[in-house]
């Protein structure tokens, strides 16, 4: 190793804080007394043991003050030091030696500050202070505005100081941190260009920006060193040597084509370690480490393209809080890895973090487990003007310079909802600038005939393209309990019952919540039907296609609530990330880029019911057939719908067994699943989750333990709900879990199993040792585990292992599969030109690939009729189409090929778009026509939007829904079956 002048070094700060609510004006000072202050280790959110105890709006705000004291390193003088946040909420004025060093007040981004003017060499030790304010109304100091994000429907308000805190010490020739808007810096920026993904070649480019803050010019050369996941360096190349004025800042940069390079993927987050190094007479004086990885994107078509390959979208809109029972945001980083690998399991492959940037510890967890992500910069449910959108565009610059390096954000979100074109390019600009080479489309929910968004799609609506890609930044919005399997268990929760507390942000109210308090079936069942709509028009099925869609949440959230529970119940999974049936579903539906890859077969519920019972049996399945047995009997084939669900009707309960096997159209075993009956619970079992390093004794560590009750097989008791009481001995804190009662048992020391199994948590302490936690019931074989942590070596505040440091990656999807993602089902037949009775300018509007175009009639019955002429006479077996009010409008229409009828019905309502079938006939025109007056009834009543009052799908048309005799197209489309 060459001789080193200067060990550049970036430290673990989140050690040895105090902390104190309320407005102390002199806790800012050196000598303040904090001596019976809290003492916490980051991050700790000061009201972050109210997650899941209180509803968002009643979360403490108010001014929180934390301190602590730290000495630098020995022999550090004359040198750059920085202070690096992940974040604050909301506003946060810092001060170093009773000196205010800044204020921050977004909310959401990291920032940090350059004080190396106010801190003291060793031994002299030095204060750090911040004093915070989350109040829900914080408004900048500035402008007098408040933030447009700080809002108490979907950004939970976990105060003070909840995520990582870094001090980076440097000589005066250094790279810069990416902190532009306190420190007007951008940092590195690593990418790839001319990827080759057959030859796994890549040119791989890693620029930096170097300042000297030296008094006098420096000359320096550059180079770069490049490891693979095994820490072993397949590259080094080098840039030109470059002279640095003093207080002058450039942009240096080296560039090398790479071999045998490992892509990074879908479930694949393999992870390169880029070293970027300068030097001055041949000795390093600045060193920095960029984990990254290389993949090829392509957005076009209606696709979004990975590594030359189409990936439908199939995921989630996850609260960027993606918070836990009384720790809320602030885990550590393994259990970020849990939580979003858990995703990937669930074979999502998308999560679009709602509203606000994620924090780093999310966006490099995914980055991690190999999980796309959606980056938002900060917004609420609209755009915005003047000060709140300059605050927006800030961030977003922000949030794309700090996480520019992290492949797996493949997407900008530039709005929660539509924004002006003139706001669309400007956030592209942005984009443009600071990140040009990074393979990231940008855009905004809705956008949909936009010049300027590269991707958008609406929020519960199906919408497709050949151009762009288009998919639902939110479906699936209803909410069921882990707890209620179904009508027929205990505590025998009626489907639908219960009560409401949601309102809309409009104000209004829902009368019915019944589609807020599921059950497990019902809820599963509701996720395979709006994910079937999507599926149906998937790359592969015709020249415009939907793009997929993100399913809102993942896991159960501490934000706006809408059912009988003072939380979001519609994840897949509950806050303690415990899988309801909804999650398997998932994992069958998604399991492939587009088409089915892997079958798999799920039985939706359990197996334990009494003589009495007779119910259906859902099974959720990619399999052409599925065939159910009881015991080994045969109960006949399931009634097939929304191509995944599988419906037994009247299944008499027997002990023993039910499976379900799936079969092709041949007849050959695809997949199956059984479940069987469990015996009488007998005993408790525990079973402990930690990082793969173990424990930490930090202070801040986390230890999960699953506890479930179990019969004489160890076999779970799925139906049991017992109160168990837990006891903790030893270097821990309690944490608990959560359940349905009191303050839903947060941080209670006794709580309920629910359906056999529940999960809790325990926090290490600072000493290092063993921790026993037991577990009993009355009736039951009690339960102990044992832990042990580890000890974690901080001096004078300072610790050298950093947070999510030899965290290992998730490799086990493998790299990008080489065959195509999808068959081709249909080839679409073009239209030359149309003709229409009335409107004719307008005719072109009903196929122009826009859907917020139609083409109408004049609201006369008798001149509802167009007629497409096609490019070339064809035999169309299909159209596809999407009607004006296609959700609540029925149009009685017949469809003629060359004058003959092929079609005559009334259209069924639907989310977007619907298949009529023809009979094939050779024909060179297509003409449809009204038959009758239209009937006006919503078919989806029970889906209930952010805002009713949009008339989405009727382009605020104020006569659309008491027309009777109205011709309306948005989008058609005409398909006939392939030849072979």
């Amino acid at each position: 190793m060459t001789a080193q002048e200067f060990d550049r070094k970036k430290y673990n700060f989140n050690s040895d804080w105090k902390l104190k609510s309320g407005d102390l004006a002199q806790a800012k000072e050196t000598d303040f007394n904090d001596k019976n202050w809290q003492s916490v280790t980051l991050p700790f959110a000061f009201n972050q043991n109210e997650a899941f105890k209180k509803d968002i709006t009643q979360l403490t705000t108010g001014i929180v003050w934390y301190r602590k004291k730290f000495k630098l390193p020995e022999g550090i003088t004359d040198k750059k030091v920085f202070i690096e946040f992940e974040g604050v909420r909301q506003g946060g004025t810092i001060y170093v030696n009773g000196q205010k060093v800044g204020l921050h007040e977004n909310g959401v981004m990291a920032f940090g500050y350059d004080i190396s003017g106010l801190v003291k060499p060793y031994p002299a030790e030095n204060t750090i202070a911040l004093r915070i304010d989350n109040d829900w109304k914080y408004k900048e100091q500035e402008t007098g505005s408040t933030f447009q994000w700080n809002n108490n429907n979907f950004n939970a308000n976990y105060g003070g100081i909840p995520k990582n805190v870094y001090l980076h010490v440097t000589d005066k020739l250094y790279q810069t941190l990416p902190l532009y808007s306190t420190l007007k810096t951008i940092g590195t920026y690593v990418y790839a260009s001319n990827i080759n993904i057959a030859q796994k070649t890549a040119i791989i480019t890693a620029e930096t920006q170097v300042k000297n803050e030296f008094p006098a010019t420096k000359t320096f050369s550059y180079e770069v060193q490049v490891f693979d996941l095994e820490n072993k360096k397949v590259a080094d190349f080098s840039g030109q040597k470059t002279t640095l004025n003093p207080g002058e800042t450039k942009i240096v940069k080296a560039s090398k084509e790479l071999d045998n390079l490992h892509f990074w993927s879908w479930g694949y987050g393999y992870l390169y370690t880029v070293k970027t190094i300068l030097k001055v007479d041949g000795k390093i004086v600045d060193e920095v480490a960029t984990k990254t990885g290389f993949r090829k994107t392509a957005f076009a078509n209606g696709e979004v393209v990975l590594n030359d390959r189409v990936i439908q979208m199939k995921g989630y809109a996850q609260r960027t809080s993606n918070e836990w029972p009384a720790v809320g945001m602030s885990v550590p980083a393994w259990m970020s890895d849990f939580s979003n690998r858990m995703m990937v399991e669930s074979n999502g492959n998308l999560v679009r973090w709602m509203h606000v940037t994620p924090w780093k510890q999310d966006v490099e967890s995914c980055d991690r487990v190999g999980m796309l992500q959606a980056m938002p910069a900060g917004d609420a449910e609209k755009d915005a003007k003047g000060i709140q959108w300059n605050q927006r565009v800030n961030l977003m610059r922000d949030a794309i310079i700090y996480n520019r390096n992290n492949p797996s954000i493949i997407f900008y979100e530039s709005g929660n909802e539509v924004i002006s074109e003139p706001h669309m390019h400007e956030m592209k600009s942005l984009r443009d600038t600071y990140d040009p080479h990074g393979g990231r489309a940008i855009g905004s929910r809705e956008m949909l005939d936009s010049q300027e968004a590269e991707y958008g799609g609406e929020m519960l609506y199906i919408n497709k393209s050949a151009r762009k890609p288009l998919w639902a930044t939110e479906y699936s919005r209803d909410e069921g309990l882990r707890k209620y399997w179904d009508e027929f268990s205990p505590p025998f929760h009626k489907e639908g019952t219960g009560g409401t507390n949601h309102s809309n942000v409009n104000g209004s109210k829902v009368a019915d919540a019944s589609p807020y308090n599921h059950n497990q079936d019902m809820h599963a069942i509701e996720n395979i039907t709006r994910w079937y709509d999507y599926y149906i028009e998937r790359p592969g099925t015709g020249k415009r296609v939907s793009s997929g869609g993100v399913n809102i949440i993942f896991s159960d959230s501490n934000t706006h609530f809408r059912g009988a529970e003072n939380y979001r119940r519609s994840g897949e999974v509950d806050p303690m990330r415990i899988p309801k049936d909804g999650f398997f579903a998932h994992q069958v539906m998604w399991d492939g880029w587009v088409d089915i890859e892997k079958y798999r077969t799920h039985i939706i519920g359990h197996w334990n019911y009494t003589d009495a019972v007779t119910k259906n049996i859902y099974v959720v399945s990619s399999g052409d057939k599925v065939e159910l047995f009881v015991n080994g009997k045969s109960k006949g084939f399931g009634t097939q719908s929304k191509q995944f669900l599988f419906t037994f009707e009247n299944i008499h309960w027997e002990s023993g067994a039910v499976k379900a096997v799936s079969y092709d159209t041949n007849g050959k075993v695809l997949s199956e699943d059984e479940k069987t009956t469990s015996g009488t619970p007998f005993a408790i079992k525990l079973t402990p989750h930690t990082s793969a390093e173990g424990l930490v004794a930090n202070g801040n560590d986390i230890a999960l333990i699953d506890v479930e009750v179990v019969d004489k097989k160890g076999n779970r008791c799925v139906l049991d709900n017992s109160l168990i009481e837990f006891s903790l001995d030893g270097n821990a804190t309690w944490l608990g879990g959560i359940a349905q009662g009191p303050d839903n048992y947060i941080l209670s020391q006794k709580l309920p199993v629910e359906n056999g199994v529940n999960r809790v948590m325990v926090r290490s302490t600072l000493k290092a040792g063993e921790i026993s936690i037991s577990a009993k019931f009355k009736g039951l074989q009690s339960a102990n585990v044992k832990l042990k942590s580890k000890p974690f070596v901080s001096k004078n505040g300072l610790a050298e292992q950093l947070p999510g440091d030899n965290m290992p990656s998730y490799l086990e999807k493998g790299p990008t599969p080489k065959t195509p993602s999808y068959t081709i089902k249909r080839t679409p037949v073009f239209v030359r030109y149309a003709t229409a009775a009335s409107n004719q300018n307008d005719v072109y509007k009903s196929y122009d690939d826009n859907e917020l175009t139609e083409w109408a009639n004049d609201g006369k019955s008798n001149s509802g009729k167009i007629t497409y002429t096609l490019a070339k006479p064809a035999v169309v077996n299909e159209i596809v189409v999407k009607f004006t009010g296609w959700r609540s409008k029925s149009y009685p229409i017949r469809i003629l090929a060359d004058g003959k009828e092929v079609y005559r019905g009334n259209t069924e309502q639907s989310l977007g778009y619907i298949t009529i079938p023809l009979k094939p006939e050779l024909a060179g025109e297509i003409t449809i026509e009204l038959t009758g007056t239209n009937s006006e009834k919503d078919a989806f009543d029970a889906i209930v939007e952010v805002d009713p009052n949009k008339e989405l799908d009727l382009f605020k048309d104020k006569s659309a829904a008491n027309a009777k005799g109205q011709l309306r197209i948005v989008e058609i489309e005409f398909y006939k079956k392939n030849e072979n």
